[in-house]
């Protein structure tokens, strides 16, 4: 039987479904390194979410043929090094995507309506008669919504965006996606026209060489001054201090955040003492059901891959069929 390391620790019935079908070991890297280290050699597959591998870790692990992430993103994978050596990446797209655009419209409407701010004033005792026109937000119904990155996140939240919220919805992509569009209705813009025209700018895209720092300066200066910035992809997509300066110079109006440069956020951070800015814990899928069926879905593709049978969520298809290196 092949042998997998579940380097975080699966539900119950992810943890039987893995059993029945090879021999597993779960392990703690950070507190059972000697164990880890000690069964890598033999692993043929990694599961879980969150682990650097890296070089360091692929020359102690001759025998890996699959790293199956229990999450979309795979930042913390070097593809390319994997895709090298033959060894296929999988992720989970579909198990996160309802429960993503939840969160992103939760960050939309709290954001712009200044909800946990709201909450704290009246937490605070602040709120002794109507609430005055300083208090006030900003309307999302009817606004203009302009999404980064149309995979099937952005779909689902441009589609309860036209339907429940009467938004009009542009996007950005590498490529259009025609499909999407007819679904949902959404229009593709270049990039510097939809920052400008929309009143709610939502980042939805991986971290990649091209995305690095993809919105800096110029991109909040091209915002409307009303904007509000959401960021539910990567941290580093985003130069937060760019960030910083456009919400203190009054450049777009509010920002909601569920990811971070550095996570978590150090104690000294600016974005505690602004207000005008929605902070999640990178919580975007963090629902009991989800996160289930998101290791579920990881073990499949796992369990597929060991098997010869091409996975759905397959990352990197050059390493299909490749023999390692």
């Amino acid at each position: 039987m092949s042998v997998i390391i579940a380097y975080t620790n699966p539900p119950e019935h992810v943890r039987e479904y893995l059993e029945a079908e090879a021999e597993l070991y779960v392990i703690r890297p950070n507190k059972e390194r000697e164990k880890f280290m000690e069964v890598l050699p033999n692993a043929e597959a990694l599961i879980g979410a969150g682990l650097p591998v890296d070089q360091k870790l692929l020359d102690k692990a001759p025998e890996l043929r699959v790293v199956s992430n229990a999450s979309a993103g795979v930042d913390n994978l070097d593809v390319g090094l994997l895709t090298d050596r033959g060894i296929v990446v999988t992720n989970t797209p579909s198990a996160v995507i309802d429960t993503m655009a939840d969160t992103m419209f939760g960050l939309m409407l709290g954001a712009s309506r200044r909800l946990i701010e709201m909450h704290e004033l009246v937490k605070n005792g602040e709120w002794d008669r109507n609430a005055p026109k300083e208090w006030f937000g900003l309307n999302v119904h009817h606004k203009k919504l302009g999404i980064l990155g149309m995979g099937g996140i952005g779909k689902e939240v441009a589609r309860r965006a036209k339907e429940g919220f009467r938004m009009e919805v542009s996007y950005y992509n590498r490529s259009r996606h025609e499909q999407a569009e007819k679904e949902t209705g959404a229009v593709y813009e270049q990039l510097d026209d939809l920052l400008a025209s929309s009143d709610v700018v939502m980042v939805l895209l991986p971290l990649t060489s091209e995305t690095r720092h993809m919105l800096g300066t110029e991109a909040f200066r091209k915002m409307k001054s009303t904007a509000v910035f959401l960021n539910g992809g990567r941290g580093s997509v985003v130069d937060e201090q760019a960030l910083i300066t456009a919400l203190r110079e009054k450049e777009i109006f509010a920002a909601g955040l569920d990811v971070f440069e550095e996570e978590p956020l150090p104690s000294d951070h600016p974005f505690f003492t602004m207000p005008e800015v929605t902070l999640l814990p990178h919580i975007g899928t963090g629902t009991t059901e989800t996160r289930e069926a998101m290791y579920m879905e990881a073990a499949e593709q796992c369990i597929k891959a060991l098997k010869g049978e091409k996975p759905e969520a397959l990352v990197n298809e050059q390493a299909w069929g490749k023999g390692r290196k």
